[in-house]
């Protein structure tokens, strides 16, 4: 991609998306990716020479608790609010169909 996206592609990445878009909503997102696009090709341009990569500019570490055992919530208190539910278990609406080619 040389820094445009088309409206025909909007299209498919919406439709994949499950996403349902206007005529003025795919018109906006193509030139708002085609300036993305655009801006990542500029910061392309740049001398990174010596430049160290890194995943975050300032350190990191985690903070975890201790692993304690405690009793757990039980079934009925966490299906209390349950829309649907069969048994001891959260009932959901399946999302596969014929046509989903899963």
């Amino acid at each position: 991609m040389a820094g445009t996206i088309d409206e025909a592609q909007v299209r498919k990445v919406a439709k994949l998306a499950r996403l349902e878009l206007t005529d003025e909503e795919v018109k906006r997102f193509s030139r708002d990716l085609a300036a993305i696009l655009e801006y990542i090709q500029k910061l392309n341009e740049l001398n990174t020479d010596g430049v160290e990569p890194l995943a975050h500019c300032l350190p990191i570490t985690n903070v975890l608790r201790d692993d304690i055992v405690r009793p757990s919530l039980g079934a009925e208190a966490t299906l209390a609010n349950a829309p649907d539910r069969y048994e001891d278990y959260f009932k959901v609406p399946s999302i596969f169909d014929d046509n989903s080619g899963a």
